[in-house]
């Protein structure tokens, strides 16, 4: 791709949204033994297109050279299991799935959400390129393709019989390089009777919560639901519903069909289009103050964690998202500030985060540790994370939690 070019529509990008510098790829963690060897950088520069509003990074890395080594596994989520398994029984009730029916999801990681519609007794297959996790939802007894999704897949996939009444794509469209490529896929595979679903972070909810770690090279394009709705109308199809989720800081379940299907748009849609129109999403130009609102914020997440060392406080962090390697290195924080991180999954244990290197531990060197704060880089878990660190209350110790602003939880 032209690094200057729209991914979806080949306009020149001229509209910056916001400018994060220089940054290594927020997935490529390093073993100790690579502490001091220098690694590979590049502008963390998102930039929006004037003509369909597609905010967008360019693709430095192939998808092959993230995905080998992908160390992101759903199921350590418990909220996101749980999320997992209320999405597969409303769609089993809504779209009348039965032993019949067939469930294709895209990126389906480990198996996470799979596993819920094969134990209500309905057909499912995964697509998964990253092979470790794709790995591990084959010893579930989850029928897995370990491959990357598009036109040629789908036409595969065809041709050997599938007809899924459902599609699930869920937080993938954002990482894919070749969009035309992919929403072009789903509407081969898609029956004309056939639903797919996709979950996405909202780029409203990025702008109004400044979620700027949200930003990272993998996470390649960033919608509002108006430029959503340009992509699949270029792709004869056509969104009939939206559901609006916490998840993931704020993020749009889309219902879509192909564009001769009978579903009429549902007031949800009708209404969050309005709400984008207010909000100014259909004028990148609107965008162009986002940039001074993250510098505010990381100057009140550096001053905070200053002040705590100053004082003589301990400030440990929970979490090795990627969008915590974006604040980390945005904002400067080395390990004089945040000696060490802790994650549950063992998979990233022993492992150094990229640019920062923070140590990546098992979260029982916390609980040892006794922080003073706990500095929660997975924000959108904070809830879950507070309630499995139930200890640090114990001893006085407080949380922090970054967006929409820095807050300290006792």
């Amino acid at each position: 791709m032209d690094r200057h070019r729209c991914r979806f529509c080949a306009q020149e990008l001229d509209e910056t949204f916001v400018d994060l510098g220089l940054s290594p790829l927020a997935n490529s963690y390093l073993p100790p033994e690579q502490a001091d060897a220098t690694e590979p950088t590049y502008p963390l520069h998102a930039r929006a297109c004037g003509a369909c509003g597609l905010v967008q990074l360019p693709q430095f890395e192939p998808a092959a050279s993230i995905f080998e080594q992908y160390l992101y596994y759903s199921s350590y989520s418990e909220s996101w299991l749980r999320h997992a398994e209320s999405y597969a029984a409303a769609m089993i009730a809504r779209a009348k799935l039965g032993a019949a029916s067939e469930v294709i999801e895209i990126a389906s990681n480990d198996g996470y959400l799979l596993q819920y519609f094969l134990h209500a007794g309905i057909r499912a297959l995964g697509i998964e390129p990253a092979s470790g996790p794709a790995a591990a939802a084959i010893a579930k007894g989850i029928p897995t393709r370990t491959c990357y999704f598009g036109r040629d897949v789908a036409t595969t996939l065809r041709a050997a019989g599938h007809r899924p009444e459902l599609i699930v794509a869920n937080n993938v469209l954002p990482h894919v390089p070749d969009i035309n490529d992919f929403v072009a896929g789903l509407r081969i595979l898609l029956p004309e009777t056939g639903r797919a679903t996709l979950e996405l972070p909202h780029l409203l909810h990025l702008i109004e919560g400044v979620q700027f770690d949200t930003i990272y090279h993998e996470h390649l394009s960033y919608f509002s639901l108006a430029t959503l709705e340009t992509v699949f109308r270029a792709h004869a199809l056509r969104v009939f519903d939206v559901d609006e989720l916490p998840t993931h800081g704020g993020s749009l379940r889309l219902h879509v069909c192909s564009e001769t299907a009978p579903p009429s748009a549902s007031l949800a849609l009708e209404s969050l289009r309005r709400r984008e129109t207010l909000a100014g999403l259909d004028r990148p130009a609107s965008y162009r103050d986002f940039q001074a609102k993250v510098a505010a914020k990381r100057e009140t997440i550096r001053d905070f964690l200053v002040a705590a060392r100053r004082a003589g406080k301990t400030v440990l962090a929970y979490g090795a998202p990627a969008k915590g390697n974006t604040l980390l290195n945005y904002c400067g924080i080395t390990r004089e500030l945040i000696p060490f991180t802790v994650d549950r999954n063992p998979h990233k244990q022993g492992l150094l985060l990229p640019g920062s290197h923070l140590p990546i531990r098992d979260p029982a060197a916390l609980i040892a540790a006794r922080p003073d704060y706990v500095f929660i880089l997975p924000w959108n878990l904070k809830d879950e994370i507070i309630a499995q660190l139930a200890e640090v209350r114990a001893w006085g110790g407080q949380f922090v939690v970054p967006t929409p602003y820095l807050t300290i939880i006792s």
